[in-house]
């Protein structure tokens, strides 16, 4: 992994240079706050009606971090797919994994031909059960050279006040991941490069379902003491599964693996952790996913990753445990009193 400066963006592609953002939430917001405070112009595909009125109206997103507000010349409000994407060289994926495929709908591959495709999604996509660049590679038919993930550590909400925050950009392509990060760098937002695009993406998976763990365990009222020993193991099964999906040299501590890892197991910002503690507490996990103001990628994850795992036969006993009391109503203290006895 190594660090980034400024790229030339015509080498990115011949599609154009313009860059479209796909999604409504909080980190498809933060993305669009960087990338126009860097100059650059946004088309932003909007799913959802009353945010992009909104939008397109007052420059603010009213749900999602709604203290941004945006430049109306610096982006253009879009709620068409097809006209998003038209004229942009640069496609970056933002929404929640189980909602990407009704945001893509009416596109074809040659809708995605020529473009320089990203996701900065961190989830599994139900059903599919792969993660968003193998997605895209199997149903847009998209080479996989032209695809760059983005990933954290990264909160939105520290993004959006300009905190000091390190974004990883993978890629079997180089250039193309570099030039992608020129777009994001500035002096809070710093950029690495990854070649490890398959690996980045299921750790990413991963760690939102051990921030459920953590925050399950915290609800139960487990201390820091126990949740760190937890999140170490929960490194270690990471590693496991990740080099079983994709066997490589890849350093698990590096950032885009440990330290996604460690922030959302431990921050107040962290939706996967704040899903757990909810059940730690004692909500069913209906009523919790109910409480919650916007999607836990670790839920759907877990389901997926438990799937995707009976092929592969990986030791992830934490992940295991979470996936139960998820989806088999187990008691999450009898779980967790269960696995914590295998942790080391």
């Amino acid at each position: 992994m190594q660090g980034t400066g400024h790229t030339d963006l015509k080498n990115i592609d011949a599609a154009g240079n313009g860059i479209t953002i796909v999604g409504s939430g909080s980190w498809a917001t933060a993305m669009t706050m960087v990338l126009t405070a860097n100059g650059h112009h946004v088309t932003w595909f909007i799913d959802r009606p009353e945010i992009f009125r909104h939008v397109r109206r007052y420059g603010r997103n009213p749900f999602y971090l709604p203290a941004i507000e945006f430049d109306l010349t610096m982006i253009s409000p879009s709620d068409s797919i097809r006209s998003a994407v038209k004229d942009s060289g640069v496609i970056i994926m933002v929404t929640p994994a189980a909602y990407l495929k009704a945001a893509l709908e009416g596109l074809d591959a040659d809708d995605m031909a020529g473009k320089t495709v990203c996701s900065g999604i961190k989830g599994i996509i139900p059903g599919d059960n792969c993660v968003t660049g193998e997605y895209l590679i199997r149903r847009y038919h998209i080479p996989d050279e032209s695809i760059v993930i983005i990933t954290g550590p990264s909160h939105a909400e520290e993004v959006s006040t300009e905190r000091l925050t390190y974004l990883t950009f993978a890629s079997l392509n180089n250039e193309r991941a570099g030039s992608v990060a020129s777009l994001f760098s500035n002096r809070w937002i710093r950029t690495l490069l990854s070649g490890d695009f398959i690996g980045t993406e299921y750790a990413a998976v991963m760690k939102n379902i051990y921030a459920i763990a953590a925050g399950i365990t915290a609800g139960l009222g487990y201390g820091d003491n126990f949740v760190a020993v937890l999140l170490a193991n929960a490194a270690g099964e990471m590693s496991r599964f990740v080099n079983a999906v994709s066997p490589s040299g890849r350093d698990i501590t590096e950032s885009p693996y440990l330290g996604d890892l460690l922030v959302t197991g431990y921050s107040p910002f962290s939706r996967n952790r704040a899903l757990g503690f909810m059940i730690g507490k004692g909500y069913t996990v209906k009523n919790a996913l109910l409480e919650m103001n916007q999607v836990a990628e670790g839920y759907s994850a877990s389901y997926c990753i438990h799937e995707v795992n009976d092929k592969l036969r990986v030791d992830i006993p934490i992940a295991e445990a979470v996936y139960r009391i998820l989806y088999t109503d187990a008691n999450p203290a009898q779980e967790i009193k269960s696995m914590s006895k295998k942790l080391r």
